[in-house]
């Protein structure tokens, strides 16, 4: 990808799914759809401002365009944060302001940030003047009983004066004690409708819509009522469910691919970073929704686990499931 696409805005991406959306699982992604903006699993600014920074963000150039999601509540550390991202690369920053888990609690980031628009505020000033890539903001429509309508619309009005005009919106809101984060990803109800009212009221700003969405027909719908749809964990256990999309949605004739030409693609890439060190299990849990709602899908399911996702593994058990498609 070239530097041009630096700041581009896309109608559909894969959001960031800890253990999920590492470099290896978007990479595959890659093969399936050239055009989606892919996003990295939420890295926090102690871990890059302590840790090794080509293990925590190392990426391969046909992921872009790509986003790091950073989880942080100190504009300081996250304008650091943010330079260093500029500088490997990524075309874009994003905060985390949605996670209700009790260990980003503790840290005083993701969605209890909601609570402190001025926070989040301070910390978009930092990050725009800091570097030229885009600042986004994925956050929920409200937080335990600061869920209304016009607490979403205060929070996004608030931080938008700070220069952000890009906001991913989980259309649920967070329940900070009680529930945990698979809970929080089902139990609150999804409310399309404050998120199409947002965009209604604040038309000078690309409203994104994220949760509950596993169908082509699904993102289409809500194209025509906001700026962008992220699509979470389906693109994890289906991630053919992005076959279409760039020809559907970004005009590109002729890129719809098959399972077979995918993983005949991806076999040398797990080799390579296999011979690296990296084991066979972690290079290969996206493959376990290949099939999904396809014929075989049991079977490949089956020899995955029984076969490749176990101590000993080798490559050759990956190639033998060329077969089975």
């Amino acid at each position: 990808m070239t530097e041009g696409l630096r700041g581009i805005s896309r109608p559909l991406s894969v959001a960031p799914m800890m253990d999920r959306t590492d470099r290896h699982f978007r990479f595959l992604l890659r093969l399936i759809t050239e055009r989606t903006l892919l996003y990295t699993e939420m890295v926090t600014t102690g871990a890059i401002l302590h840790g090794d920074h080509e293990e925590l963000l190392g990426f391969s150039p046909v992921e872009r365009p790509l986003a790091l999601q950073l989880g942080g509540e100190s504009p300081a550390e996250l304008a650091a944060c943010a330079r260093i991202a500029f500088e490997r690369g990524y075309d874009e920053i994003n905060l985390n302001v949605g996670c209700p888990s009790d260990r980003v609690q503790h840290g005083r980031f993701g969605a209890c940030l909601m609570a402190e628009p001025e926070r989040v505020a301070e910390a978009i000033r930092a990050m725009r003047e800091a570097v030229v890539l885009p600042v986004t903001v994925k956050h929920r429509i409200g937080i335990d009983d600061r869920d209304s309508y016009d607490d979403l619309l205060d929070f996004v009005s608030r931080v938008a004066e700070a220069g952000c005009d890009r906001f991913i919106v989980h259309a649920r809101k967070a329940i900070l004690q009680g529930l945990s984060p698979k809970q929080n990803r089902s139990v609150p109800p999804l409310r399309y409708q404050d998120v199409h009212r947002l965009k209604g009221e604040l038309p000078h700003l690309r409203i994104e819509i994220n949760g509950g969405f596993s169908r082509v027909a699904e993102i289409e719908e809500q194209l025509s009522r906001v700026d962008g749809v992220m699509v979470g964990r389906a693109a994890f256990d289906d991630p053919f469910l992005l076959s279409p999309v760039d020809e559907h949605f970004f005009g590109a004739a002729g890129r719809e691919v098959t399972p077979r030409q995918v993983l005949t693609r991806y076999v040398p890439y797990l080799r390579e970073w296999h011979e690296k060190g990296v084991p066979l299990g972690r290079l290969a849990r996206g493959l376990a929704g290949f099939l999904a709602g396809r014929r075989g899908a049991r079977a490949w399911r089956r020899h995955l686990t029984e076969k490749v996702l176990r101590p000993g593994a080798r490559v050759e058990d990956v190639e033998a499931m060329v077969e089975r498609l």
